[in-house]
């Protein structure tokens, strides 16, 4: 089987498979079990005095009721580790510990230096030296398969819901970025902070187009004033927002010229066409009610 294949999409038998734990090992394993689960208690003390040196033992397991918790579910991952019945539901239940882990921030090193350190308590120190050489080192071949295995999934599914969760954040930062607000009636302003990218620009632009297309409106201004870099490539991004809002029948005015943008795009030679421009936002707003035919007064009513 490939090494390289999705192992969230793998069955509990071609996960065997992949780490070749055979008959013999889950015979293997489950006969060393009857040596150290009696021990259960031993292991628990040691892990944890273990624990305690690490610098995020504060930070996650400070909490007695916490501590007595991870403790108890601790139990219960090894007692089913070493029942060794790789089912799918075995599976699911190390699929979730991934997923936990993911969830609550625990460091993936934590977790897996954590792994390595459970490894050497039972194969070393609560060893009772009652097998023979060839038989135990077989043993400790299988019990080290397992782990693998179960690691492998613990850091496959971590890293999915890590994968997850940094999407959700970028999606709603990418909202946070683009916020379309509707500053008159048939006006939409979109002020842009920081760097235009590829992907940046397409949410842009997406956003825009839907705004229009809820609200109907005729004229947006986009406010470039808080774009740190502007080159051709951001240039370019612009003028096909511009013509994408001109095709629903919304007219775009770019606000936040500066000079040095207005010469970047001078000297690089970008045709900007019949984009309309303006230096500041209030140059943008004036001529936008100019074009409505609505004059302000002092007082902030309108005529």
């Amino acid at each position: 089987m490939n090494a390289h294949c999705d192992l969230g999409n793998l069955s509990a038998e071609e996960l065997r498979e992949l780490y070749h734990v055979t008959a013999e090992d889950i015979e293997l394993i489950l006969e060393y079990a009857k040596i150290v689960m009696p021990r259960m208690d031993d292991f628990i003390r040691e892990f944890y005095d273990w624990l305690k040196t690490q610098p995020d033992y504060e930070m996650y397991f400070s909490d007695p009721a916490t501590l007595q918790r991870v403790k108890m579910l601790q139990v219960r991952y090894w007692q089913d580790f070493f029942s060794a019945e790789i089912t799918d539901v075995y599976v699911q239940k190390r699929k979730s510990v991934g997923a936990n882990h993911a969830r609550i921030g625990l460091p993936l090193p934590v977790y897996v230096s954590g792994m390595y350190r459970s490894l050497r308590i039972w194969t070393d120190v609560l060893y009772d030296r009652s097998l023979a050489g060839d038989r135990y080192a077989k043993a400790i071949k299988a019990v080290t398969k397992l782990i693998m295995l179960d690691t492998a999934i613990v850091v496959d599914t971590f890293m999915r819901q890590t994968n997850c969760i940094i999407a959700e954040q970028h999606d709603s930062l990418m909202q946070m970025s683009t916020p379309v607000t509707e500053v008159w009636n048939d006006v939409l302003m979109l002020p842009i902070v920081g760097i235009i990218d590829s992907k940046r620009a397409q949410d842009i632009m997406t956003a825009v187009l839907h705004k229009i297309a809820d609200t109907h409106s005729r004229t947006l201004i986009l406010d470039i004033s808080g774009v740190a870099v502007v080159d051709t490539a951001v240039a370019n991004h612009l003028i096909k927002i511009t013509k994408a809002t001109r095709l629903m029948g919304c007219t775009c005015t770019i606000s936040g010229v500066s000079p040095a943008i207005a010469q970047t795009i001078v000297e690089l030679g970008i045709n900007v066409g019949d984009i309309r421009t303006t230096a500041t936002l209030k140059d943008a707003l004036r001529g936008t009610f100019e074009a409505m035919k609505l004059v302000l007064r002092e007082d902030g009513t309108r005529t």
